[in-house]
């Protein structure tokens, strides 16, 4: 049986790992990436697979018949392009999202149909999963993000053809890997929780997964996945405050987390929104509301939910913690780096 993937994203923090692991399991793996500034090492042979063919397309610039073309011969595709809810964007950070989110990968699910892919698997936002369980929260009203990853997963299913198209909605995620620091250190540790002896927080928590798991969910979407499914991916739920509390004795600092009630969470999510906004940004999500309607409680993937995708896809359980631990030391390897 041909067993052909192609990567959209390979050189990526979770295309990485997928490629990996898609090598182990005996697949003939290549990959389209480009080689964006967050990379430490471009030098690809130095620490990406020789295995792995990797092409240097920019999906977000070319056109469908070159993506056509490169994806020709493939069975399968997972399509791992972010960007994610951290990104803060010019304004109004809308259009920013759907093109890169919904239009871009549109396109290129286009050329994989077009191409003879089989199967593909997209890997989207567990926000998604919320705004079905949640529909009174109306979550695509308020938060530019998250409407986008729903019509991601709903434009790519109306224009698949005779493709499979499964998508997979993923949480917080944990992993190193050696060419890029993590983005939990620019866009959150070095923000709220490097050098503050004090840490507020808001009181919820949330759905925690490590990046080896990923992996094993695209791949296994590929193998198990039904057409036209969500599968909302997790591990455990955690509160945010072990989650700080975790990663700072990581580096075996001690902090105190403290829960401010959530009116002041939300006063300090609207001044982060002002901020932006003097600057001409505006986030993927709305802060104010996300302290109030998100932050501030249990948002999670519910236990026998997660028990049931595991069980579906074969995704293993286990490893949050030395996955924490992993992403800690990546972001800070040198002693006095996190205090």
């Amino acid at each position: 049986m041909s067993k052909k993937l192609m990567i959209v994203g390979g050189t990526g923090f979770l295309g990485y790992y997928t490629g990996k692991l898609a090598l182990e399991k005996g697949y003939k793996v290549s990959s389209i990436s480009i080689l964006d500034d967050d990379l430490e090492n471009k030098d690809l042979d130095s620490w990406f697979p020789k295995e792995i063919d990797n092409q240097l397309i920019d999906v977000f610039s070319a056109s469908e018949e070159e993506l056509k073309e490169a994806l020709k011969g493939y069975d399968y595709m997972i399509y791992a392009v972010g960007p994610d809810d951290r990104y803060t964007p010019k304004a109004p950070s809308y259009d920013f999202f759907h093109f890169r989110l919904v239009e871009c990968a549109a396109k290129v699910f286009r050329a994989a149909r077009d191409a003879g892919v089989k199967k593909s698997v997209v890997y989207n936002s567990y926000f998604a999963y919320f705004d079905r369980i949640y529909p009174e929260m109306k979550l695509t009203e308020y938060h530019p993000y998250i409407r986008c990853r729903v019509e991601q997963a709903k434009k790519l299913n109306e224009e698949k053809g005779n493709m499979e198209v499964v998508v997979l909605e993923l949480p917080y995620i944990f992993g190193s890997m050696e060419a890029r620091e993590p983005i939990w250190r620019k866009v959150f540790l070095d923000r709220y929780v490097n050098g503050h002896k004090t840490v507020f927080f808001s009181k919820g928590g949330t759905t925690m997964i490590s990046v080896q798991h990923i992996a094993e969910a695209g791949i296994g979407a590929i193998e198990y996945g039904k057409d036209g499914e969500r599968y909302p991916i997790g591990d455990e739920n955690r509160s945010f405050k072990w989650m700080l509390s975790f990663m700072s004795e990581c580096k075996g600092v001690k902090k105190k987390v403290l829960l401010p009630p959530t009116w002041m969470c939300v006063l300090g999510g609207k001044a982060i929104q002002n901020k932006d906004k003097k600057e001409g940004l505006q986030g993927g999500l709305d802060f104010g509301k996300v302290m109030k309607d998100i932050m501030s409680r249990d948002m999670v993937i519910e236990p026998e939910v997660m028990d049931k995708v595991n069980a579906e896809l074969h995704i293993s359980r286990g490893g949050l913690e030395d996955a924490i631990k992993a992403t800690m030391d990546r972001c800070y390897p040198n002693p006095g780096d996190f205090k």
